[in-house]
């Protein structure tokens, strides 16, 4: 079975339905560990409360170096005082969960701690985006997870959408005819630039990773108010991601496919009803994307360059098809609450295979990310993939504090 054929059937309804039936059906439920750290990233978008809605789970204990978000943790997640922990580390060698949710928002610990719980013999991992800071770390996760036998599933939820393979299936059957570029924006709010390309654009690179394969080369150049960033506007970024510089990125990348793809943000030059999603732009007409929106593709017939007299309307794409409506009635709690990746995560632990959005998956988002940088120390020069570097490109420039 193809990753896309898995999407299908994990998302048809019947499939949910006869996953929740052998899951509530174990004699024992899957044991579940929740990391997080109050103050650096909490417990990211909903993974440590997810588990008390999803069946055949039991959480058996929490994480939080924080005092006060402990308590709050553990009233929460309706546990006892002693399951709460403030080292994870303790938390996973008093447990031995079978399942570990690593929450927290903030890069900077998502490492040590997915090798951590894969060490400690979890069967699998829900880990919050982005991913890593570099890709040392994204190396270093893939290898615990071979050693470990460990699945890892990343929180990029809209990568579980059934319309994911719809679209794919139109794009390759000529809907929007020759298939020119791909373009993506990052919501460019005040996170305009390196950090959007970060923290959103980790969301639309996986999904471009989807429709048009590996990455092959990238040219990109980073702006700071408009001029290309030198050394003195390289700081060290939010929510731990490590190294960033300016508020303005462009970067062009050369895909598997052949189809050049295009990311771009710009600092407050987004709006909130347009920002954060791709367009597969063609020939014959266009499909858009907007991520964590319903329904999240649309189709606009017609040639993008040749205007028309009378106006032409999007038309809902649907995983039923084109302007069909939504046969999973609970679309928005299996794609945007979780459950679709959660129920993918344990069915590659059960079938032994790979999630829809591993761990080489996220390494290969932090690679386009870190290429762009790449290309921007070297002045733009074409920087050709996988990259021999493992670090940080901006560190190159010694960020400062």
């Amino acid at each position: 079975m193809t990753r896309r054929e898995t999407l299908q059937s994990i998302l048809a309804t019947s499939t949910i339905g006869a996953s929740t039936g052998w899951l509530q059906a174990r004699e024992e439920p899957m044991r579940v560990a929740v990391l997080g750290h109050t103050g650096r990233g909490n417990f990211g978008h909903g993974l440590d409360t997810v588990w008390l809605t999803f069946p055949g789970v039991e959480i058996v204990g929490v994480s939080d170096p924080d005092k006060s978000g402990l308590q709050s943790a553990v009233s929460r997640l309706k546990l006892a005082e002693a399951e709460g922990f403030s080292d994870y580390s303790d938390l996973l060698s008093a447990t031995k969960p079978d399942l570990v949710s690593v929450a927290p928002r903030y890069v900077d610990e998502h490492a040590e701690m997915a090798i951590a719980a894969a060490n400690n013999g979890a069967r699998g991992i829900y880990i919050e985006k982005p991913f890593c800071r570099d890709l040392g770390e994204a190396n270093a996760i893939v290898e615990a997870c071979r050693a470990n036998g460990t699945k890892l599933a990343i929180a990029h939820r809209n990568r579980y959408h059934p319309v994911l393979p719809v679209v794919a299936d139109l794009i390759a059957n000529g809907e929007i005819g020759t298939l020119l570029e791909i373009r993506a924006r990052g919501k460019e709010d005040n996170r305009g630039g390196c950090l959007d390309l970060w923290v959103l654009g980790s969301h639309l690179l996986n999904l471009i990773h989807y429709f048009a394969g590996n990455p092959v080369s990238c040219t990109a150049t980073i702006l700071a108010d408009g001029k290309p960033a030198k050394k003195e506007d390289v700081i060290e970024g939010a929510e731990g991601i490590g190294p960033i510089a300016g508020n303005e990125i462009h970067a062009q990348y050369e895909m598997e496919n052949g189809v050049p793809m295009f990311f771009d943000s710009i600092q407050k030059a987004g709006a909130r009803e347009a920002g954060f999603g791709i367009q597969f732009i063609g020939s014959d007409g266009i499909i858009d994307l907007r991520a964590d929106r319903e329904p999240l593709a649309h189709l606009l017939p017609g040639s993008p360059f040749l205007p028309t007299p009378e106006p032409r309307a999007w038309i809902p794409i649907t995983s039923a098809g084109v302007g069909k409506p939504e046969p999973i009635e609970d679309i928005r709690l299996q794609v945007g609450g979780h459950h679709a990746a959660l129920h993918d995560l344990i069915a590659a632990i059960e079938e032994d295979r790979m999630t829809l959005c591993n761990e080489e998956d996220g390494r290969d988002v932090v690679a386009m990310t870190m290429a762009a940088f790449a290309s921007h120390v070297q002045e733009g020069k074409r920087v050709t993939l996988p990259l021999s570097e493992t670090s940080n490109p901006l560190a190159e420039l010694d960020p400062v504090e």
